[in-house]
């Protein structure tokens, strides 16, 4: 066997650079993260053939000062710490004295820096691992490095390297993650001579807008949530903008992008009751917390993190999101149709916050007339609904929250709202109805537009609402059949009526065995008493056979109770009136999440007078 030894500093640094700069994009990153810690608020990025010929960061940061050009290109030689108290609360993004070592390790690096208070810039030129002697330089204050051959003399290295197109799109994207973490910077990158992005300084509503799109930051859920040191903030992209990949998914802890199991639970966890199961929700959120709450020096790259308190940080960052999702109710963030391509779009403008709510308008102001019907009659339908779900009580429900900082943060309880005035002087945000096309879609003249209202993706999520309200309050109300219904069933459904019968009981069925073939139904839930009894007993029981009563009634309930809402959501080809389509548009206004569907699908869309007039070029 051979003998042990020391391995040179070269081929030490070398090693590191295979963790720390995997590809240019880590390379860029690097020294962007540096000028960031300088203080820069000027960056201007210049990359050619995708990073591996050339990358150039220039900022306005603090500078370098002479004697310190050196040791920044030597391993574990930092500004940023000095004991390891620092490193437990580490404020920085950088703090290993790693990144620039290990790049000018695999590359010919040059580094040029004006310290702030010096006649002039000094520059130092370190080739695949040696460093030169400083030379003066001219540049104004702050620092230029410059990255050449990217693992030119590693070949082992560089036959890993993908296309340039593909490596500038790794590097696009940490300059975007790096960009929407400090929208109070000024961004610039080019490409092979090609500007590829212009950010100019702002917030992050326009940093958003800029990068993730106009639609996103318009229709977006500002979420500030506090408890204790804990903050979660940002903007949580709404669910009809959903996307078939996570490209658009940025989550910020004290600043720094990461990836953590934990986080992506809690916020999918958050999404899954406004998201069709195939999609992904995009967001911009920034998770700030005390530094020695979580530990940042879990791997080079800094991308994954560890929390002291993870459980605890999973239940707030799931409460906080999922508050800020349920504040959202129809009305509120409408969708828009392209008038030329039909695409439903983002409202236009900021849709309301939660605390803001309906305030009702001034009739004679708004010079609206309900054709369809007098105004009288639309405080009619409510009596349909409460005829319907009068066993509900309205009253929201006391959360009782004593619980420490850190272990105190339960799921948000459905609360009841009150349904917004409708009288001679408002008009209700869905406005009224005035007519029904082809037993499927609602149509209703509100006071900036038409709104169109998929009726049954509306009511199942008013009816879904409404089961997981009564399940939290243990009191699922039922109605008993005066003539038990009886129907075959297999011999795997007997077994489960007898096995989880208290479980059944507690959704509001009273299932019993007629006989070894046959199963009888005796009551159902007070909500699916118009729904098919058999059909929706079917449903259920082929729910908790699949995954257990236990299961079914704590990780898997919303999809059981989705599965029920489904059934007991009004058809289509059903004929409404017009106080029956009303009453729905109301119950929409007054329903948590009501925007979308069970299924993450839209559940309505406004078309504006203006885009109205457009399609029929009118004023034109």
């Amino acid at each position: 066997m051979p003998r042990i030894q020391i391995l040179s500093d070269t081929l030490v640094n070398q090693i590191a650079a295979g963790e720390v700069v995997e590809r240019p994009a880590n390379a860029l990153k690097e020294l962007v993260e540096n000028s960031l810690d300088a203080g820069a608020i000027n960056l201007n990025i210049e990359l050619l053939a995708g990073g591996t010929k050339l990358i150039k960061v220039i900022d306005d940061g603090g500078g370098i000062e002479r004697d310190d050009l050196h040791l920044a290109l030597h391993r574990h030689a930092t500004s940023k710490i000095r004991s390891f108290d620092d490193l437990s609360r580490v404020a920085t993004l950088g703090f290993r004295g790693e990144g620039l070592a290990s790049i000018a390790s695999v590359s010919r690096l040059v580094l040029t820096s004006r310290f702030d208070g010096a006649q002039h810039a000094w520059r130092v030129e370190a080739d695949h691992g040696g460093v030169g002697e400083p030379e003066p330089a001219a540049l104004a204050v702050g620092t230029t490095i410059e990255v050449h051959e990217l693992y030119y003399q590693t070949p082992a290295r560089r036959k890993f390297l993908k296309s340039d197109a593909t490596e500038f799109a790794h590097c696009e994207d940490a300059v975007k993650r790096l960009a929407l973490a400090n929208p109070d910077k000024q961004f610039t990158l080019t490409h092979n001579g090609r500007a590829q992005l212009r950010l100019t300084r702002g917030d992050l509503a326009r940093r958003c807008s800029e990068l993730l799109g106009d639609e996103f930051a318009q229709s977006g859920v500002y979420l500030d949530e506090r408890v204790g040191s804990l903050r979660l903030w940002g903007i949580a992209g709404s669910p009809t903008l959903s996307k078939s990949s996570r490209d658009a998914q940025y989550f910020f802890v004290n600043g720094r992008f990461v990836r953590d199991k934990v986080i992506q639970h809690a916020l999918r966890e958050a999404y899954r009751d406004v998201l069709h199961h195939d999609r992904h929700a995009a967001f911009c959120l920034f998770l700030e917390l005390d530094p020695e709450g979580v530990d940042v020096n879990v791997h080079p790259t800094k991308i994954e993190v560890r929390f002291r308190e993870s459980q605890g940080i999973y239940r707030f960052v799931f409460s906080a999101l999922s508050k800020g999702l349920s504040g959202t109710r129809a009305g509120q963030a409408p969708a828009n149709v392209d008038p030329e391509t039909g695409e439903i779009l983002a409202p236009a403008t900021t849709p309301a916050t939660p605390s803001q709510g309906w305030k009702p308008q001034d009739y004679a102001q708004q010079a609206y007339r309900q054709q369809a019907m007098p105004l009288p009659m639309a405080a009619e339908p409510l009596a349909v609904y409460d005829r319907l779900f009068g066993d509900l009580k309205r009253e929201p429900v006391a959360v009782v929250d004593d619980a420490p900082q850190w272990s105190g943060f339960a799921p948000p309880q459905p609360q009841r709202q009150p349904l917004p005035a409708d009288d001679e002087h408002g008009i209700p945000p869905l406005g009224f109805a005035v007519a029904q096309i082809h037993g499927v879609y609602i149509l209703a003249q509100a006071t900036e537009g038409l709104i169109v209202v998929d009726m049954h993706a509306a009511h199942e999520r008013v009816v879904y609402e409404k089961l997981k309200h009564a399940l939290d309050l243990e009191r699922m109300p039922t109605q008993p059949l005066l003539i038990p219904h009886l129907f075959p069933a297999e011999r795997l459904d007997v077994a489960t009526v007898e096995d989880h019968q208290d479980a059944l009981l507690a959704l509001g069925f009273d299932l019993s065995v007629a006989s070894p073939t046959q199963l009888a139904i005796r009551s159902v839930p007070m909500l699916l008493k118009d729904a098919d009894a058999v059909e929706l007993a079917r449903a259920v029981l082929k729910d908790i056979r699949e995954v257990g009563a236990s299961q079914a009634l704590a990780g898997r309930r919303n999809e059981l109770l989705a599965t029920m809402a489904c059934h007991g959501a009004v058809r289509a080809n059903r004929a409404l009136t017009i106080p029956e389509m009303n009453a729905l548009l109301r119950e929409m206004e007054a329903t948590e999440r009501s925007g979308q569907c069970n299924h993450g699908r839209p559940t309505w869309f406004r078309l504006t007078m203006k885009e109205l007039d457009g399609l029929f070029m009118r004023g034109q």
